[in-house]
């Protein structure tokens, strides 16, 4: 049987596509094959890293990608979630044979304001509805 191939999408990849990928990697087990990129791929956000790392997961040596370089290649996915606002999420390709495109919007990590502990409160926040959906999605995918 072949891997359920999922893509998260997100601007910079910085963040809410790098939970998704590895909540999905993570709690998923062999049935996916998990990616992620972004539109204008950015920087690691260190925070991010942070909270993940709190919940047994450690995504520090992970890189942030080009979500146009897999549609280039041509590559199919039976998913397609774009993780960011919605207009940012139109931006994203439409990759040829993609079974399924959904949005799910989260807040963006980037734009939390407030001391250190008050960012990283804000961004558990985002990390545990993240990984909520994962937990859902596993629970449904085909």
């Amino acid at each position: 049987m072949s891997k359920i191939r999922v893509m998260f999408v997100c601007i910079h990849n910085s963040a809410r596509s790098q939970m998704a990928e590895a909540f999905l990697n993570q709690l998923g087990g062999d049935r996916f094959e998990t990616l992620s990129a972004g539109l204008e791929p950015g920087t690691l956000n260190p925070l991010v890293v942070e909270v993940m790392k709190e919940v047994g997961v450690d995504i520090s040596g992970n890189k942030t990608k080009s979500v146009f370089d897999f549609h280039q290649r041509g590559e199919l996915f039976d998913y397609v979630f774009t993780v960011c606002d919605e207009t940012s999420g139109e931006r994203c390709p439409i990759f040829p044979g993609a079974a399924k495109r959904i949005h799910w919007g989260f807040p963006d990590p980037s734009a939390v304001t407030g001391t250190h502990e008050e960012k990283l409160k804000r961004i558990r926040v985002i990390r545990d509805l993240i990984k909520s959906e994962i937990e859902k999605f596993i629970r449904t995918a085909e």
